[in-house]
């Protein structure tokens, strides 16, 4: 299927190919993955993909990018991600066949493939919704927010600390010193013995000390930019909320708050391979070169809707952009709930941990539609109250009874209204409607994480750079949507979901 331009593709034709008669396809279930996918991909918008073929008019034609778009979505969706093992199940593996027929492309092209349209994969996500949207997977019950730590493509034995890196210049510097001047001394014996060559070349050993050197003071100076920017957010935060206390003369509650520091703490850490990821603690209470996958999860049928990769090692700063995208992702899939009469959008209950809480979480995720249920302080599991047995003696105060029981005694006064934002979250979760959403949170989101990880093996990103980490999330999420749709929509779209796709449904 080749779009209007001078450029032409190699013919891609798998329903042709599953007629001949010892085609890997008909070797396969009539329900399999791969044959839903080969449905669905045609059916998709793939202009952006398209678009950088159309002005290149040299070399052989290209492979059909809706071929390799299939390819690359089921690779994902079973746990292949190297474009090695790719190239290598194009020419071993049933399923891959089927997709592929004679065409072999190569471990080069396919990750080229993938690089060059990552940025293109976010309008597939979009049209992805909203196929899971028209099976009655999409229910904007409740929606979780959760971020789970996924290795980068970097060993953390190549980070150092900021104070570190001052002693190592240090020792460089002087290494560097004395060789310079042992090279110096030895200049006129040298002259003899280089015969052609011009005299001034650099000694091994001084030229490995200055790269090494130049390594560290350009991540020195990362980190340096870094201590700087984020003095600078947190002057602006904090001016406001100052100037506005100093006029309403109100009194500050707690401590106050410290001085900015704009210099990169001895602890502070960079990686020298993969400088845009941090040296972040994982679930296993140890310390690796990590990103911190964000994903927003519907309760229907655990659909992604939103989803990023921040460097930052909490989350209290990824409530705000996480709702935000969780709003352009509905309105761009057309499936977010429609407004009343006077314009207002129902509120869509948030589940959110502990670790988000803050009162700008909380504004945020109003601004945007969605109605904030965030724990404000790690919760209790009843498993850790310890019980008493059968035979001790009550708690001291066991038998007294309430002073509203005893007669003559006045009640006592009413409790003062919630006045902070974590005083009223937490009279909202005592609630029993906020008790229910957020017992929900850790069903919604965190089997979706399990799944990733465990029963697809993505444990750690293939790319580098921040930009490209996330593309590459992004392209995880949305396989994990097509195989919700797989397992539990497809009978509903009754084997066509284009007019879905194009927005007819």
């Amino acid at each position: 299927m080749n779009p209007p331009g001078p450029k032409a593709y190699r013919s891609w034709t798998p329903e042709l190919y599953a007629q001949q008669a010892h085609s890997p396809a008909t070797q396969l279930p009539e329900d399999d993955l791969v044959f839903f996918l080969i449905d669905v991909v045609p059916t998709l918008n793939r202009s952006r993909i398209h678009a950088p073929y159309q002005d290149e008019t040299r070399g052989a034609p290209p492979f059909d990018p809706a071929m390799m778009t299939c390819l690359l979505l089921y690779a994902y969706c079973v746990g292949v991600f190297s474009s090695r093992k790719i190239a290598q199940a194009c020419e071993r593996n049933l399923a891959f066949l089927a997709i592929v027929g004679d065409q072999r492309p190569d471990f080069r092209t396919i990750s080229l493939f993938r690089k060059d349209h990552l940025e293109a994969f976010a309008d597939v996500f979009v049209q992805v919704l909203r196929l899971a949207k028209a099976a009655g997977l999409v229910r904007l019950g409740t929606i979780a927010v959760d971020g789970t730590k996924v290795q980068g493509n970097a060993s953390r034995h190549k980070a150092m600390s900021y104070g570190s890196m001052t002693k190592e210049v240090d020792r460089l510097r002087a290494e560097i010193d004395e060789l310079l001047k042992q090279a110096q001394d030895v200049d006129a014996q040298d002259d003899a013995a280089l015969g052609a060559r011009r005299g001034d070349e650099l000694p091994e050993d001084l030229r490995r000390r200055q790269d090494r050197l130049a390594t560290i003071e350009a991540a020195m100076k990362r980190l340096e930019a870094k201590a700087r920017a984020e003095a600078e957010a947190e002057r602006q935060r904090r001016d406001p909320v100052e100037a506005e206390r100093q006029r309403t003369g109100t009194k500050r509650r707690g401590r106050p708050p410290g001085p900015l520091v704009e210099t990169p703490a001895e602890e502070a850490q960079t990686n020298f391979t993969e400088p845009e990821l941090s040296i972040l603690k994982t679930a296993n209470q140890g310390w690796d070169c990590c990103g911190n996958a964000q994903a927003s999860v519907d309760d229907g049928c655990q659909i992604i809707l939103a989803c990023d990769v921040t460097a930052q090692c909490n989350d209290k700063q990824q409530a705000e952009p996480m709702a935000q995208a969780s709003r352009g992702q509905l309105d761009q899939a057309g499936i977010a709930p429609a407004a009343d009469e006077s314009g207002a959008r129902p509120q869509i209950p948030a589940a959110l941990d502990t670790g988000y809480f803050s009162a700008q979480a909380v504004e945020a995720l109003e601004r945007e539609g969605f109605d904030p249920h965030i724990a404000t302080e790690r919760q209790r599991h009843p498993s850790a109250t310890p019980t008493a047995a059968p035979d001790s003696p009550p708690p001291a105060g066991a038998g007294l009874l309430e002073p509203s029981a005893c007669p003559g005694v006045p009640p006592a006064a009413p409790e003062s209204p919630p006045a902070t934002a974590k005083e009223k979250m937490q009279a909202k979760l005592k609630t029993p409607a906020g008790r229910a959403v957020y017992a929900r949170r850790k069903a919604i989101v965190e089997p979706v994480f399990g799944q990733i990880k465990e029963a697809r093996s993505f444990r750690r990103f293939l790319l580098r750079g921040l930009d490209k980490i996330r593309g590459e999330w992004r392209l995880v999420c949305l396989t994990q949507n097509l195989l919700k749709i797989w397992r539990y929509g497809r009978e509903i779209l009754d084997g066509s979901p284009c007019a879905v796709v194009e927005g007819r449904v």
